[in-house]
C-alpha cells in the first residue's frame, strides 16, 4: 500500500473510531478521580477530555513539568497518552509522542504515522514557526477547534491546503515546508475551542495544573 493510501486509511479509521467512541458513556475520569489524590485527579480528568470516551477510558496520563520531567499519573492500556502541554489538552499515540518530542528538541522526527486527539481544540499556534510559544504580528497564528492530528511524512500526500494562513474549519497542513508538517483534521462532537482574544472558562484550571 502506498504512503498516500496508508494516510487516507488512517484518516478514515480515525473518524470511525471517533464516531463510535463519542456515542459511548465514559466513567474513566470519575474512576481515576476516586483512585488518586484530588490534585492529580483533577489533572487526569481534564487531560482525558482530549480524547473520545472509547479511547480515554484506557489511556495513560502524564504530567510534564517546566524542566521537561515526565511524571506518569496513570499507565496506558491502549497506547494513548493524555496530557496538558502549553495550555493545550491532547491525547496521543506513541508515534505522535515521539514526533512531539523531536519537535521540542528540534530534531528530525521519526517517519511513522501517528494519531493525536484534541477534542477540546487548541489555544492557537504559529503555522510557520514550530518553536513559537506566543502570538506575534507576523507568525500566522491559527486557532483550531476540536480536531485530530495525523503525523508522519505521508500526510504530505493527502493534498491538504498548505497556506500559512490556514482555514481551521477545514482540514489543512500545519507547519508546511518543515520536517514537522502534520495534518489537522477538524471534527464535530468535541468541546468548542477558544475564541481568539478571549480565554476559555477552564484556562485558570489549566494554568493551575501545569
Amino acid at each position: 500500500m502506498c504512503a498516500c493510501n496508508r494516510s487516507v486509511a488512517v484518516v478514515v479509521c480515525s473518524f470511525m473510531i471517533l464516531g463510535f467512541s463519542l456515542a459511548q458513556k465514559s466513567t474513566s475520569a470519575k474512576a481515576a478521580a476516586e483512585k488518586t489524590g484530588s490534585s492529580d485527579a483533577a489533572y487526569i480528568a481534564k487531560a482525558l477530555t482530549a480524547a473520545p470516551p472509547g479511547v480515554a477510558k484506557a489511556a495513560g496520563v502524564v504530567r510534564i513539568d517546566k524542566s521537561g520531567n515526565v511524571q506518569t499519573l496513570r499507565e496506558s492500556k491502549n497506547g494513548f497518552t493524555c496530557l496538558i502541554m502549553l495550555n493545550d489538552i491532547m491525547c496521543a499515540d506513541a508515534n505522535s509522542m515521539a514526533f512531539f518530542d523531536a519537535t521540542m528538541k528540534k530534531q528530525t522526527p521519526p517517519d511513522k504515522l501517528g494519531l493525536t486527539y484534541m477534542l477540546r481544540g487548541d489555544q492557537g499556534a504559529s503555522n510557520t514557526d514550530p518553536t513559537a510559544t506566543g502570538k506575534t504580528a507576523d507568525d500566522h497564528w491559527v486557532v483550531t477547534g476540536p480536531h485530530i492530528m495525523i503525523v508522519g511524512t505521508a500526510v504530505k500526500d493527502l493534498g491538504l491546503p498548505d497556506s500559512a494562513d490556514a482555514d481551521p474549519t477545514k482540514p489543512y497542513l500545519m507547519w508546511p515546508n518543515t520536517p514537522y508538517a502534520h495534518a489537522m483534521i477538524p471534527v464535530s462532537g468535541g468541546a468548542a475551542h477558544a475564541i481568539p482574544g478571549k480565554a476559555p472558562a477552564d484556562m485558570k484550571d489549566k494554568k493551575e495544573m501545569k
